[in-house]
């Protein structure tokens, strides 16, 4: 495989086609994005994986270069995806960044393929109250979005699913502020994909407040969360659910926060490399 990246192309069970950048030697790795998130976000940890694997970021439906979430979205879909670029690489791992990290632990309580798996600060619903289920920011930046007010809907969301942080900022100064901290580019995509980011969490509060089921799971599972693991809905979900799987364990990154898979790659990459070469020295083990 090549040091540099190749795009390639699946086609999904319904018809979609996934796209997904490919890269490195190795036993074949996937990662999942999260909401709204694009696979060239990620990488700078796939670089950082590749060295001992070959990693493969798909980008999402409805994201990138792949096909659109279509009339029939669903949770399903998604997980018929990952299936999808599954078969077509052979991948033994899944890796997955917020909504990817829920992608990620529905795959694999219905799929034994995988030999090991990490998530970090998993979008998976834990203890949230009914207001929170119900997504009542939803609707307001829905309409926002129809009526042509990209980044109004926008700081609609990021408002409602981060109600400990950006949820406390005045509308007025996250308007003035996200264009720097984000990039425009960046921020410009983002809103832009507002009636997809709806759909996606809209599946996640579908099965919310549900923790155990993800008990099932058996094949080893890291947990990964940056330095707000007890403050934010993302950090307090990946603390519970490490708690839940049988075969979990948990490291924290005091310095990271909720994307620190794509602020600190090559540190959050060491950490997955150790967790996968122990799964598959235990997996060769228990065929011997």
């Amino acid at each position: 495989m090549s040091s540099h990246f190749q795009t390639a192309r699946v086609t999904s069970a319904d018809g979609t086609p996934i796209s997904y950048r490919i890269m490195g030697n190795g036993p074949t790795l996937i990662i999942v994005p999260g909401a709204s998130a694009l696979a060239e976000e990620f990488d700078g940890i796939a670089s950082a994986l590749a060295a001992s694997f070959t990693v493969a970021t798909i980008d999402r439906r409805g994201h990138g270069k792949s096909g659109s979430q279509g009339p029939r979205y669903s949770l399903e879909r998604e997980l018929e995806d990952i299936e999808a670029a599954r078969e077509a690489t052979g991948a033994q791992f899944l890796l997955g960044h917020s909504f990817g990290g829920f992608l990620v632990l529905e795959t694999l309580r219905k799929s034994t393929s995988y030999a090991g798996a990490a998530v970090y600060e998993p979008g998976v619903f834990v203890d949230e109250t009914t207001e929170t289920l119900e997504m009542e920011w939803a609707d307001r930046s829905a309409k926002e979005f129809a009526a042509g007010k990209q980044r109004d809907a926008f700081i609609t969301f990021i408002r409602g699913v981060n109600p400990e942080t950006t949820g406390k900022a005045p509308r007025a100064t996250l308007k003035l502020i996200l264009p720097f901290a984000m990039g425009r580019t960046e921020l410009t995509h983002k809103a832009g994909v507002i009636p997809e980011t709806i759909r996606e969490h809209r599946e996640a509060a579908r099965v919310g407040n549900q923790p155990s089921r993800y008990a099932q799971i058996k094949i080893p599972v890291l947990f990964m969360a940056g330095k707000d693991i007890t403050t934010t809905a993302a950090g307090r979900a990946t603390q519970r659910l490490s708690l839940v799987l049988p075969n979990a364990t948990l490291t924290t990154f005091p310095k990271l926060d909720h994307f620190g898979m794509e602020k600190a790659p090559a540190t959050v990459a060491e950490v997955v490399t150790a967790a996968f070469n122990s799964s598959t020295t235990a997996s060769q083990n228990q065929t011997r």
